[in-house]
């Protein structure tokens, strides 16, 4: 392998599109994994041959299974894994039913847990093999109106600490970052605009800010840390009480 391969999902926009371009600025061949395939074709569009675009439902294992397949079959091998897909779903507890709190799950969670399953035969006895995990300050503390968020997001903080610890004897490092107020597409206007106004820092975090964290985490210079959680957010949980 003369690059790294990393796959990437909810590559489409935000997030995702800024740990793309930074992971192909770097050197990373890339599979750039969404179910929004026209805001993935666009965003990836510039960075021809070294970037592929692959339709993805991360609640789908046949679906994981085909886009593991498929990259490794463009690419040669895979290296990383870069579980960014989720949702975020805001409910009242009286308000919350069983249909919406089971997807916030299903994205947030075992999304990842499948991810993960699909890519590990090829990320085995991968040099520098590393697995990345978007959680949120959501599983650090608690939100109201955030039942189904939070605890998927928890959950997933939960998982990324049992697998860190089952696949270290393989050499395969699992960490995750913990984005909090961040200006993107999934928070709206208003709500970016009261979150700016309480930061602690005075202001949102870009994408470009996590998908810095991200590169680090898949890169070489983070080669003795795993199962680390690595908070990116303003200061924000330092205000919470």
């Amino acid at each position: 392998m003369t690059q790294p391969v990393a796959l990437v999902t909810g590559a489409a926009r935000g997030q995702g599109a800024a740990i793309v371009a930074r992971l192909h600025a770097d050197g990373f061949q890339v599979a750039a994994c969404d179910l929004l395939l026209d805001e993935l074709h666009s965003s990836t569009a510039p960075y021809g041959d070294n970037v592929i675009a692959l339709e993805l439902d991360v609640t789908s294992e046949e679906q994981w299974n085909a886009v593991v397949a498929a990259t490794v079959v463009r690419f040669g091998a895979l290296s990383a894994l870069v579980n960014n897909a989720g949702v975020l779903h805001r409910a009242a507890l009286a308000d919350e039913t069983a249909a919406g709190f089971e997807n916030s799950w299903r994205v947030n969670c075992l999304g990842p847990f499948l991810g993960i399953r699909a890519a590990l035969p090829h990320l085995t006895g991968t040099e520098g093999a590393a697995i990345v995990n978007t959680c949120s300050t959501s599983a650090i503390r608690p939100f109201p109106n955030h039942a189904a968020y939070g605890s998927s997001k928890w959950a997933l903080r939960g998982l990324t600490q049992a697998v860190a610890v089952e696949l270290a004897p393989a050499g395969i490092r699992v960490n995750a970052v913990f984005p909090g107020p961040i200006a993107t597409p999934m928070l709206d206007e208003r709500t970016q605009t009261r979150l700016a106004e309480t930061s602690t820092a005075g202001r949102l975090g870009t994408p470009t800010e996590v998908a810095d964290a991200v590169a680090f985490l898949v890169s070489e210079k983070a080669s003795f840390i795993t199962g680390s959680e690595l908070v990116i957010d303003g200061g924000q949980i330092l205000r919470i009480g």
